[in-house]
């Protein structure tokens, strides 16, 4: 038990509080940098009520952390025990029907002194603040306006309050279903190949947003492995919506070969998810292009399919880049076409690599192909390719999704 749960009236018993901060957490918010969309709520507010300051704000166990904060000047972290907010927290458990905490003048109530610049000349005088829920319903925070002045707020001037606070909920709520949406769409992400003797692999998928309509996938057949590197048109949820639908008929073809002992070849198989998908991509108006291949591990042979997708080339070992032959149109630009299968052999020192077009904008300016073609040259090993991307993405924000996928047939000499 912390001194704060000891000597704060506003405290909250361990098991509420326990609950309450887990639902914070589940967010997945708290410390994340600022965003324009809560920016715009509380711009808005200090707009229409004509006071100096306003703010999103989270309560966690021990701390208040600020998500927007607009006309203090106290950072973004104050102690829990020195805010205002505390007490709208424990008022939503006391008075649930009425959670919204209206204080017309805080330097008038003992209770308030040890909040920083409480009855200070330009110091807080008048609070309102809202509770805000997260999972499950706890109060997790609040959205609140300030005035150095004591005032009230009218009826009307209320329900504008409480509507602004509805839009700070709604955008919360739409971080915590975007969350769990980027939760899901890793956890579809295939875990690392493994050994695959004779062979090294690295494959990588970082969404522009927290979504995004890029995937790969590979599993293993017999003699070999299948790769596939896909883009759907457009980013963020609509698109990674679509991006499982994709996966799932591309694996859905798949194994469903297998069932009847059946061998599906690459062509086969994008044939196959192109028709699945022809209604879903005809109504959405949207278009998917798709790498997928087989590749035979004692050979090098491999068998692949470029769907309009365009970045796929061979770095040999002596650093020359080939490209490759038989690009074909996206799936669900046009009815009734079919695609043909390329073929391509890794030799000894030879690496495979496979990328999506935020790979262009990564190392280029998106329409010359000729950095991304010298940049994987100077990179063949697989490893490095994936470590060197991850740090040009942390460096420079993507345009748009960045996928790759590197596949190397090591030297046996």
């Amino acid at each position: 038990m912390t001194a704060e749960t000891t000597v704060s009236p506003y405290a909250l018993a361990p098991d509420v509080e326990d609950e309450r901060v887990r639902s914070l957490n589940q967010l997945h918010v708290l410390d994340t940098p600022p965003e324009e969309r809560f920016a715009r709520i509380t711009r808005m507010a200090r707009h229409v009520f004509g006071i100096p300051m306003a703010a999103v704000a989270l309560v966690d166990r021990d701390r208040q952390w600020f998500k927007q904060v607009d006309g203090l000047d106290i950072g973004v972290n104050l102690p829990r025990s020195k805010t205002i907010c505390q007490a709208t927290i424990a008022r939503t458990y006391e008075q649930p029907d009425d959670p919204a905490l209206i204080i017309e003048d805080a330097a008038a109530r003992p209770e308030f002194a040890m909040v920083p610049g409480i009855g200070e000349p330009g110091g807080i005088r008048f609070y309102a603040g809202y509770p805000l829920y997260g999972p499950g319903g706890h109060p997790v925070g609040t959205f609140c306006i300030y005035d150095t002045e004591p005032r009230a707020l009218s009826e009307s001037e209320y329900t504008t309050f409480v509507e602004l606070a509805s839009w700070a909920q709604r955008e919360l709520e739409q971080t915590d279903d975007i969350q769990r949406a980027a939760d899901v769409q890793r956890h579809l992400l295939p875990g690392a190949v493994g050994d695959l003797p004779g062979y090294s692999v690295c494959a990588m998928c970082l969404p522009a947003y927290a979504v995004g309509g890029d995937f790969y996938d590979h599993y293993r057949v017999g003699g070999g492995m299948v790769f596939t590197v896909a883009d759907v048109m457009g980013k963020g949820l609509g698109a990674a919506i679509l991006a499982a639908s994709v996966r799932a008929a591309l694996r859905g073809a798949s194994r469903a070969a297998e069932l009847v002992e059946c061998r599906m070849s690459p062509e086969d198989v994008v044939n196959s998810v192109a028709v699945q998908m022809a209604e879903d991509l005809g109504s959405t108006d949207t278009f998917v292009t798709l790498f997928h291949c087989e590749l035979d591990t004692a050979s090098g042979a491999v068998r692949y399919v470029d769907a309009g997708h365009g970045f796929a080339v061979v770095v040999r070992a002596d650093e020359r880049v080939d490209g490759l032959d038989t690009a074909g149109l996206p799936l669900g630009v046009l009815d009734d076409v079919t695609w043909q299968a390329g073929r391509l052999t890794l030799g000894e020192g030879d690496t495979l690599v496979v990328a999506s077009d935020g790979v262009l904008d990564l190392l280029g300016d998106g329409t010359d192909v000729r950095p991304a073609l010298q940049y994987v040259a100077r990179h063949p090993q697989p490893a490095d390719l994936c470590a060197r991307a991850r740090a040009l993405v942390a460096e420079k924000a993507p345009l748009d999704d960045v996928t790759l996928v590197a596949v190397r047939r090591e030297p046996t000499g």
